[in-house]
C-alpha cells in the first residue's frame, strides 16, 4: 500500500449543515491554492461544487462533488458533500473513503444540535475530523460560548486551535495557539504576522492551557511537563495534535470567513501537518487484516463511494483505491474498465494509472453499486468492505408518467436514479398498483423528479400514495346460496353452492374449508369454489380487499354434463356478493409501530406530535450511543405518517427522524371512515 514519492495525498471531506458555507469554502481552497484564477459563488451558480443543474437551481449542493489541487508537497482531493439532512445518504457513503473530514458550521449556538448526526456518524466510523467555524463575523457569542455550545453535541473534546482577534465587533485576525503567533487578515493575501495584543494575552494563555491539558490526557510525557511547568516544544504539540486527531480522540477547531478567504490558508497548513496519511486510513479500516479469500497482495482493492450517470448516459463510479495499482486496461470484478478519470466538479480529466490512496472515477462499470468492493483479481464479495448504514426512506410519492408512452422506460430510469442516489428507493406497490418513489423528504424527491425530467426526458405527475386500507365483517351469515346457470347451446354452465361466512380474529387473514359429504359437490370443483371466494374478497362492499374472514362450503348441487370448475367459481362469487353487504362490513386501516428519535429537549414536542396524529404512545427511552437523545415508541395510523417527517423536522431543528414497520390492522373511527369512503367513491368516479 505504499505511495510513490511526489504523490502523497490527503482525501478530505467537507461536510456540515445546509447554508454553513461548505461550497464557498471549497471555492476558497481552490482559489488560494492557485487552481482558480477567479472564485465563483453559490448565488451565481458557478462554483466548482455546484456542478449539477439541480444544485444551481436551488443554490445548494445536491450531490457529492469532487475537486483536487496540489498544495505544498501534497495533492489534496476534496469531497464536497451536500448539507441537507434529506441528502445524508450521499454524505455517509462518501465519508467511508476519506482520510479526514472538515465539519463546517456557523457560529450559532442555538443551532448546534444540527451537528449531532454528523458527529455521531464520524465517531461511529472513527473518522478523524476538524471543526471549521465559518462566518465568524456573524457571531453573537464569544468563542468560548460558541465552543461550549458545540461541545454539547460532540462526544470528542473540541480543542481550540486558533483564537480570534476582535476589534470592536469585527474579527480582524487570529492567534495560533500552537505557536502563539498572532495574525491579521488581509483581503486577497495571506494573513500577516503581528505582535500578540497585550489585551488578549490572558485570554490566549487560558485557551492555550486548555488545549494543552486536553492533549495531555492522551500523552503522559506532556502531562509531566505541564505538572513540572515545563513549556512543551512546538514540534511536540503538533505531534500530539496529529496523533490524537488521527486516532479520532480530539476535534481541533479552526475559525474563519470563507467568502473572504480568511482562515482558509491556516486550515490548509494544519491539514498538511496534522491530517492522517492515506496509509494510516487504510490501516484504520483494517484493509490488511481483512480476509481477501486468496486475493493476491498486489491486487487492486477499491470501494465505490458514489455513482454518477452523466448526461450522455455513461456511468461513472467514484472509488477509493485502498490497495494496489490500477491502470486503464485492467478489469475489476471481471468487468473491463472503460477509463480512469480525475473529477474537477463537473469536468473529467483522463488518467492512465491510480495508486493506493487515490480517489478517482471509473467509467462503465455496470454491475457495482455504491458501497460495493471491487478487485482486479476477479469476482469477490461486493460487501467485503463495510458499507455505511443508510437512513430508511421516510417520505414517499406515487409517480405517474405524464405521457403514457413513457411508462415503458420508467422502470429503467428509476433503477438508474436509485443507483445514483442510494437514499432513494422505488417499488410497484402490490396492493394499489402505484409506482411509489420514496426518499428522505420533499426536497429529496423533488430533486429526483427534476433529474428524471432532465436526464431521461420523463416528466412526472405526483400524488400522495394510496393507503392500503382493508375491510372486514362484524357478523356472519349462514347457508348463503349462490347459483350460476348459463345456457348457450350445446353444453351449458351450472354451479350451485351454499356457504357459511364468519368473521375471524384480527390478523387471522382468510380461511376456506369444505364440509361437503356425499359428493353433492364433486371434489374436482371445490378448488373453483375457493377461487371464486378469494376473488370476491379482492374488493368487498366498501371497495377494499377483505381480510379476517372464514368461509365454509356446506352444500350444493351439480349437473353431470353442464357443471365445471369455472361454473362453481362463478356460483361462489355470486354467493359472496349477495351476502357480504349484510355482514356488517367495517373499514380497517394499517397501524405502524413507529420509533421517533430526537434530542431529549424536543421529546415533549414529539409526544404532542404523536397525540395530534391519533398515535398511541408506548413509552420512550434513551437512544443507544446517542448522548442526550431519546427514542419515543408509538402505534400510529399509516395515513398519519405520510407527511410526518415534515412536521417532525420543523419541530426538531431538522434532526428528528423515525423508523417504522407495519404492526396490525385496526377499525377506522366511524366519522373518519365516512370521509375516507366518500373520498374513495369520488376517486373511482
Amino acid at each position: 500500500m505504499s505511495e510513490t514519492v511526489g504523490r502523497t495525498r490527503r482525501n478530505i471531506a467537507l461536510i456540515g449543515p445546509y447554508s454553513s458555507g461548505k461550497t464557498t469554502l471549497l471555492e476558497s481552497l481552490l482559489f488560494v491554492s492557485g487552481v482558480l484564477s477567479r472564485k465563483g459563488s453559490t448565488k451565481d451558480g458557478n462554483c466548482v461544487g455546484d456542478s449539477s443543474p439541480e444544485a444551481r437551481d436551488r443554490g445548494m449542493g445536491v450531490e457529492v462533488n469532487v475537486a483536487s489541487h496540489p498544495y505544498q508537497d501534497l495533492e489534496f482531493t476534496w469531497i464536497d458533500c451536500p448539507g441537507s439532512v434529506e441528502l445524508a445518504a450521499e454524505t455517509y457513503s462518501a465519508l467511508v473513503g476519506v482520510d479526514a473530514a472538515v465539519v463546517v458550521c456557523e457560529p450559532n449556538v442555538d443551532r448546534a444540535t444540527i451537528l449531532a448526526p454528523l458527529f455521531q456518524f464520524l465517531d461511529a466510523w472513527e473518522i478523524p475530523h476538524l471543526l471549521f467555524i465559518n462566518k465568524l463575523d456573524r457571531a453573537n457569542n464569544s468563542i468560548s460560548e460558541i465552543l461550549a455550545g458545540m461541545q454539547t453535541v460532540s462526544s470528542r473534546p473540541l480543542v481550540l486551535h486558533q483564537y480570534p482577534i476582535r476589534e470592536n465587533r469585527d474579527v480582524v485576525g487570529f492567534i495560533d495557539l500552537v505557536t502563539e503567533q498572532a495574525y491579521h487578515y488581509h483581503a486577497g493575501a495571506p494573513a500577516d504576522p503581528v505582535p500578540l495584543p497585550e489585551a488578549m494575552r490572558s485570554l490566549e494563555q487560558t485557551a492555550r492551557q486548555e488545549m494543552l491539558e486536553v492533549l495531555a490526557d492522551y500523552d503522559d510525557h506532556l502531562l509531566e511537563e505541564l505538572l513540572e511547568d515545563i513549556a512543551p516544544t512546538e514540534a511536540e504539540i503538533v505531534g500530539d495534535l496529529k496523533m490524537e486527531l488521527g486516532a479520532d480522540l480530539i476535534v481541533p477547531v479552526f475559525v474563519g470567513m470563507a467568502d473572504r478567504d480568511f482562515g482558509t490558508r491556516p486550515l490548509l497548513d494544519a491539514l498538511v501537518r496534522e491530517a492522517p496519511e492515506t496509509t494510516a486510513t487504510a490501516q484504520r479500516r483494517g484493509i490488511e487484516a481483512i480476509d481477501l479469500a486468496g486475493v493476491p497482495e498486489d491486487a487492486a482493492i477499491a470501494q465505490v463511494l458514489k455513482t454518477y450517470y452523466t448526461n450522455q448516459g455513461g456511468k461513472l463510479s467514484l472509488v477509493r483505491l485502498w490497495q494496489g495499482i490500477l491502470t486503464d486496461s485492467d478489469t475489476l470484478n471481471g468487468d473491463r474498465i472503460g477509463g480512469l478519470y480525475r473529477l474537477q466538479g463537473g469536468q473529467t480529466q483522463p488518467i492512465h494509472e491510480a495508486r493506493a490512496g487515490d480517489i478517482l472515477a471509473i467509467a462503465r462499470l455496470d454491475r457495482p453499486r455504491t458501497g460495493d468492493t471491487l478487485s482486479s483479481a476477479g469476482d469477490i464479495l461486493p460487501s467485503l468492505l463495510p458499507k455505511a448504514e443508510l437512513p430508511e426512506p421516510v417520505y414517499a410519492m406515487a409517480v405517474v408518467a405524464e405521457k403514457r408512452s413513457d411508462e415503458v422506460k420508467l422502470s429503467s430510469a428509476l433503477a438508474k436514479l436509485t443507483d445514483e442516489d442510494p437514499g432513494l428507493s422505488w417499488q410497484q406497490h402490490g396492493d394499489t398498483h402505484e409506482v411509489v418513489l420514496a426518499g428522505q423528504g420533499e426536497i429529496h424527491l423533488q430533486i429526483a423528479l427534476d433529474r428524471l425530467k432532465r436526464k431521461y426526458n420523463l416528466p412526472m405527475s405526483t400524488h400522495l400514495p394510496q393507503v392500503p386500507y382493508r375491510e372486514t365483517i362484524r357478523k356472519g351469515a349462514g347457508h348463503v346460496h349462490g347459483r350460476y346457470k348459463h345456457q348457450t347451446g350445446g353444453h351449458g354452465q351450472f354451479g350451485d353452492v351454499y356457504l357459511d361466512i364468519n368473521p375471524l380474529p384480527r390478523g387471522s387473514g382468510f380461511d376456506f374449508s369444505s364440509a361437503i359429504v356425499g359428493g353433492v359437490v364433486p371434489r374436482q370443483y371445490i378448488p373453483g369454489v375457493e377461487m371464486g371466494v378469494r376473488e370476491s374478497l379482492d374488493r368487498g362492499p366498501l371497495g377494499f380487499p377483505v381480510v379476517d374472514v372464514a368461509v365454509k362450503l356446506t352444500d350444493g348441487s351439480y349437473h353431470t354434463v353442464d357443471s365445471s370448475e369455472q361454473a362453481f367459481k362463478q356460483a361462489a362469487r355470486a354467493a359472496m356478493q349477495a351476502a357480504m353487504a349484510d355482514c356488517g362490513p367495517v373499514l380497517l386501516e394499517p397501524i405502524a409501530l413507529v420509533e421517533i428519535s430526537a434530542p431529549a429537549e424536543f421529546t415533549a414536542k414529539v409526544l404532542q406530535l404523536i397525540s395530534g396524529r391519533r398515535g398511541q404512545i408506548l413509552g420512550y427511552t434513551a437512544r443507544p450511543d446517542w448522548s442526550g437523545w431519546e427514542t419515543v415508541s408509538a402505534h400510529m395510523p399509516q395515513v398519519e405518517m405520510q407527511d410526518l417527517i415534515v412536521e417532525l423536522r420543523s419541530q426538531t431543528l431538522g434532526v428528528g427522524t423515525f423508523s417504522w414497520r407495519p404492526e396490525r390492522l385496526q377499525e377506522v373511527p366511524d366519522k373518519l371512515a365516512e370521509r375516507i369512503l366518500a373520498q374513495a367513491t369520488g376517486d373511482r368516479a
